[in-house]
Order: C-alpha cells, then structure tokens, then sequence
C-alpha cells in the first residue's frame, strides 16, 4: 500500500435477469481509477440467487488475477536496490485496460446467463418429457395393449398362476420350483422393456440409471428373499453368480452375436475406463476380508476364533463399512455421469457417432405407453415377481438334495440363470433364424454393454443394500466370501477389463468370455465349498448377540 497515495474504488455492475424465473445475477466489473503518486486496481465480482458452473467462477478468479497483473506492470517498477518506484500513466492508456476489462467481463456474463439457461432447461425438459408433454398422448387401454404385445414371451406368464397353484394347493416343490423359473422368465422381459419405455420419457442419463435398475430387479428379489430366509451361503454365491453371469456370459453372448456381421463393434470410451475402475474396486472389496480370513495360520485354534463371537462381529463391523464405501462410491460414479464437470462433457464429446446416433434415434423415438400406466404397471409387476421368487426359494433346498447338486453350483450358476433365461432364447432364436432361414438382423456397430453397468450396480449397489437391509432385520449377511469365489471374480474381472480396454470388440472376444464362464461352470460343479465359511454363514437367525459373548442359534439348511 502507498501511503502518499488515495484511491477510490469505481465499479461497472452488470445485472442479469433470468428468462426463467426473473431472478437476477448481478456481475461488477472494476473500474481502474489513478490517483497522484499511486496506480490502484480493485477487483469484485459478485453473483447470486443462480448456481452455474465452477468453471465461470474460475475464470472470474483467473480475471480478478490478471487485472492486478496489469496494474502492477503498469504501475510500478523496482530499481537495482530493491525499492518500489511509482510512475505515472496516461490517462487514455488506464481507459484502455478499462474498456478490455469491462468488454471481458460482459463475455463472461453472457456464458453465466447462458449456462442458468441450460439448467433449468435440462430439468424442464424432463418433467415435460415424464408427463408426456413432448410426446403423443397415449391411453391406458392402448398402453395395456402394447405391453402384452412386446414381446413373444409374455405367452408364459400362463406360468405365473400355475406356480402358484403348485405352491398353495399341489405342495410339490420340483414343479414348483419349474414352473416359478419359467414365470419368473417373462417377468423379467417385463422389467426390461417398462425400463425401455421409462427411457424414453426420463431422458438418456436418467434412463440408463432406470433401465440398469429394473434389469436387475429380479436378482435383487431373489437375493433379499434368501436373505429373509436366512440362506446366506446359498445367497453369497447367488450375488457372486450374477455378477460373473453380467460380466461373462450376457456381454460375452452379445459381443458373439452383435459382431457376427461387422468385424468389430464400438463401446463408448468414458464409459468403459469408468467401468473399469468401478468393477476394479468392487472386486478388491471382497479380497480384504478374503485375504484377512487367509492371513491366519490354519488349524482348529483358528478356526475356533473365526467362529468365536467377537471375530463375527469384527467381520459384521468390516462388511458394513465397506458395504457403506461402496454405496458412497456408486452415487458418485452415478453424478459424475449425469452431471459431468467442464463447459461441455467429455462423454458426449467422445462418444462414437453410432451412439450419438442411437441418442438422437432415442429422442424421436415413440413411445409405446404412457408414463403413469407404466409406473404402476411396474409396481405390480414387482410385487408379482417378489412373490413367485418367493415360491422358488422355498423349493430350493428340496430340488438341490433331488438333483445332488452342491449349494456352489446351485447359487453360482444355476440360480442367476433365471434372470438370463429370456435373453438366452432370444439369442437361441437369432442363430436359429440366421442358420437356417438366412435371415439375420441388420448388423450394429454399438456393442451391447448394458450387462456390464448390471454387474457394476449388484456389486457396488445391490450388495452393500443386502448387507444394511442384514443388520436392519437381524440376519448377519458378512462380506466374507468363498476364496474359490473371490478367485474366479477376480480372473473374470481382469478379462472383461482387457477384452474392453479399446473400447472395441469382436465375435472372437465374445466367444472367448463365454468360454471362460463355461470352464467356471464345469469345476462348480465339482466343488464343495469352504467349511469355514459354510458354518460362518450359518448364524443367521434373529436374536444372535455378536459381540456380547453369547453362542447365536443357527439355521440348518
């Protein structure tokens, strides 16, 4: 500060009414005032009421900085001894640097008017949109139509009243356990397509959350059911079942089928380096406590402290904060995608054409009902699925001592096939059409990767819920899984991660992951399981007291 000079600070305000709500962003540019034997230059900028983009308030800061550059340049200079010297300026030359100040300061406003703008749109748009405002009228008999049309596999929800008549009325638990897996098979194309048609009046962002969401409804049904009925070993390796089900067979089959006419198809770039990292940690969340379990030394005294009550409830400790990162980690991956940082998201800008093709196709396309049916529709149909997956866990233990099929088997690979068995056929009648009738579709250049945002969404979403809805009712779910498990998650992990890297896929990679899941298959099969961990698994049942010492009551299975 000069103590022989005065200044006063002069402003240019610049006010901005929103053409939304009329509120208004005031912006105050300074005004660079000279006063005898001093040059001053004050900065401010002040906004309000509108929440825009970090950016333009970087670039204020950025601005204020410059300002105070120039002043000082201009201002003063210091001599071989270290003393600041002021000097004089034209007038005319200070009016200059006023004038580009202001003339910048005018640029910004207009980006900050143009970024409120932008916001409040985007929300508009898609209240507009839900309410079906954008969009044709459609009537709920018109809707009902439609849906019993959509797909040819709706001929089996026969199945849905026969399961239940087996369950309340027959008591045969291998036709009911048949007849609820095929129900349960057009109920979850019902899902798929309610998520489709929410799509398109939710918008992109939002409706790739819903649709993931609804595709995995049926797992979440069954898995939360075999944890009500405290089935935890089976339900440990159900939940490890679909995850590689998603990340193997479903892409793996869609790679094989999709690039069977083109020589590669295309994933969209920030999405798949996105995937990668969250399926990364998600597989390391379950090598903790895996590895944590393996570090101690192996005979009977350790075994008996794994099973003492104070190590349960360690592990119970360990799950839940894990479980509760996982959660936090998943929200944000979710905001980082809807909302992404910067003047113009980096998905969209290297995204592939053929997907901004499919999200322009997406916003023209029609809609087949009408928004409010469709949430209801949705409503019922998840009360139908929770209740006849309900029939089918309740027949499991029976078709598995039937079968002589190991709880490994059992929950890692047969019981997520429910969700996959429509989507097989369909796969099953696209080759048979292409073989023999020589009629295949035409070819796309996106790759199916919906299954992979499936698998990313049971672990780091699904999972951790499983656990919280545990501790809520009492049934102590540990993230405490078989090593065997743990190890083929890892292997299948790393090959999605490196067959995707490119982003760009083939029908050769596609085969390549179905065979992987194949060989997985084959040595369940044969595998019975860790003891340890089967008899952790038991102490489920409400009124255990971990951590207090006391022996809780076990569940026979």
């Amino acid at each position: 500060m000069d103590p022989q000079g005065s200044s006063s600070n002069a402003y240019s305000s610049v006010a901005l009414r929103s053409p939304v709500n009329d509120s208004v962003t005031t912006l105050t540019s300074p005004n660079i005032d000279i006063a005898s034997g001093g040059h001053h230059a004050t900065h401010r900028a002040s906004y309000s009421s509108h929440p825009f983009s970090s950016k333009s308030a970087i670039e204020m800061q950025h601005l204020g900085t410059d300002i105070e550059s120039q002043s000082v340049n201009h201002g003063a200079h210091v001599d071989g001894q270290g003393k600041m010297h002021d000097h004089e300026h034209d007038h005319g030359h200070a009016h200059g640097i006023t004038e580009r100040v202001e003339e910048r300061y005018h640029r910004l406003a207009d980006k900050v008017e143009d970024e409120i703008v932008k916001n409040r749109s985007r929300r508009k748009i898609m209240w507009d949109r839900f309410r079906g405002k954008t969009r044709r009228k459609i009537g709920w008999l018109e809707s009902a139509s439609n849906t019993i049309k959509s797909s040819a596999l709706n001929v089996l929800l026969i199945f849905v009243p026969l399961a239940w008549i087996s369950f309340f009325f027959i008591h045969n638990p291998m036709a009911t356990f048949a007849l609820s897996f095929i129900a349960i098979i057009p109920l979850a194309r019902l899902f798929e397509y309610g998520g489709d048609q929410m799509a398109l009046y939710t918008g992109k962002d939002l409706g790739d959350l819903v649709v993931v969401t609804l595709n995995n409804m049926v797992e979440a049904l069954l898995a939360i059911i075999l944890l009500i009925k405290c089935d935890l070993r089976i339900l440990q390796s159900t939940i490890i079942g679909v995850v590689l089900l998603h990340l193997l067979l479903v892409p793996g089959m869609g790679f094989l089928v999709g690039g069977s006419n083109v020589h590669e198809q295309q994933l969209h770039p920030e999405h798949a380096q996105l995937n990668h990292s969250l399926l990364t940690i998600g597989v390391l969340s379950l090598i903790i406590p895996a590895s944590f379990i393996s570090s101690l030394d192996k005979d009977s005294s350790s075994e008996n402290i794994l099973l003492s009550e104070s190590y349960k409830h360690k592990f119970l400790m360990i799950s839940i904060a894990i479980s509760v990162i996982l959660l936090t980690v998943y929200i944000t991956s979710r905001i980082f995608l809807h909302n992404p940082p910067g003047e113009e998201s980096g998905a969209e800008h290297n995204a592939p054409l053929e997907l901004l093709h499919e999200e322009l196709h997406l916003e023209q396309e029609e809609a087949e009902v009408n928004p409010w049916f469709c949430s209801i529709f949705l409503m019922i149909t998840i009360a139908v699925t929770a209740l006849t997956a309900e029939m089918l866990v309740e027949a499991v233990e029976h078709v598995r001592e039937l079968g002589g099929m190991s709880e490994e088997w059992f929950g890692l690979i047969l019981l997520p096939m429910v969700s996959y068995s429509a989507d097989g056929f369909v796969a099953v009648m696209y080759f048979t059409r292409k073989l023999l009738l020589g009629k295949p579709r035409p070819p796309k250049l996106l790759a199916e990767i919906r299954a992979i945002s499936l698998s990313i969404q049971f672990m780091l979403f699904w999972m951790p819920v499983f656990v919280i809805i545990g501790v809520c009712t009492n049934k102590h779910l540990m993230l405490v899984f078989d090593l065997y498990e743990v190890g083929v998650l890892v292997g299948a992990c790393f090959l999605v991660n490196y067959v995707t890297a490119d982003a760009k896929t083939n029908w050769a990679e596609g085969y390549i992951l179905v065979a992987f899941y194949i060989m997985i298959a084959a040595c369940t099969w044969y595998y019975e399981g860790q003891e340890i961990i089967h008899v952790m698994a038991q102490n489920c049942a409400a009124g255990s007291t971990l951590g207090h010492g006391e022996t809780s009551s076990t569940s026979g299975h």
